[in-house]
């Protein structure tokens, strides 16, 4: 598989002199065509700042990141749908910043809103939505971008345990129906281990990749199976030693 996001090497510094705070410490990573990897790591690792980086919304301080000018679209912990628009109509919005025309707008953010299994909400506003139904929208929306790279930032942090399950499946079929590549931000190892091909532990601030582990349980995974919670625990016992070498 080729390689669609490439680190190399990258730091990223904010400010200069004794204020100076390095957030993001020599990372290097590539992920590659149709991978779902998920980042991990302590508060404040740098876990966000790296997919403002690969999102092109904030600049690199040193090393290269190379995307191939693919399309990339962020995922946020909330949905951040204009209220005042319809759910189709907060789909439409990357359509129309593309130019397309009316009709085809409509037609798209139908078949999207398909593709989330929301087709018969289009007309609702956001507020007559669950939690769960919102981040639906937002996941139709980013692929209105015609993103190649999926970047998604705690998107379900907010939501309870089952919305969040149901959630994990949705996502994992809409992955593979739309052969998406996505870079995933969690809190949650147990999350991680479920949805990704990849987990990359991230040291405590600044961020460095500290482990990168081979997820290869076989799909469909349920968060609380054995396989998952083995390997989960596996992550966390690493995690938390991380942890407290940072607070030592």
């Amino acid at each position: 598989m080729s390689t669609v996001v490439r680190i190399d090497d990258v730091s990223k510094q904010y400010g200069t002199g004794s204020s100076a705070l390095l957030a993001l410490d020599h990372i290097s990573l590539d992920v590659r065509q149709g991978e779902f990897v998920c980042l991990l790591g302590a508060s404040g690792c740098g876990k966000s700042t790296l997919l403002s980086l690969v999102a092109g919304l904030d600049r690199i301080t040193s090393g290269t990141l190379d995307i191939g000018g693919r399309h990339v679209a962020l995922m946020f912990q909330e949905a951040a749908l204009f209220p005042w628009l319809s759910v189709a109509g907060n789909v439409e919005l990357p359509l129309r910043l593309q130019g397309a025309g009316r009709a085809e707008r409509r037609e798209r953010a139908r078949e999207l809103l398909e593709v989330v299994r929301l087709g018969d909400f289009a007309d609702k506003r956001p507020h007559e939505l669950s939690g769960g139904m919102r981040q639906r929208v937002a996941l139709a929306r980013a692929l209105a971008q015609k993103a190649d790279v999926l970047l998604m930032d705690e998107p379900f942090g907010a939501l309870d345990a089952m919305t969040r399950d149901i959630l994990h499946d949705e996502l994992e079929r809409v992955w593979r129906e739309q052969r998406l590549t996505v870079l995933f931000v969690t809190h949650n190892v147990r999350e991680a281990v479920r949805l990704g091909d990849r987990v990359i532990l991230l040291s405590s601030r600044p961020g460095r990749v500290i482990e990168d582990y081979a997820i290869t349980h076989p799909r469909p995974r349920r968060i609380d199976s054995p396989e998952v919670s083995g390997q989960a625990a596996e992550i966390t016992d690493r995690l938390r030693a991380e942890v407290a070498r940072h607070a030592g």
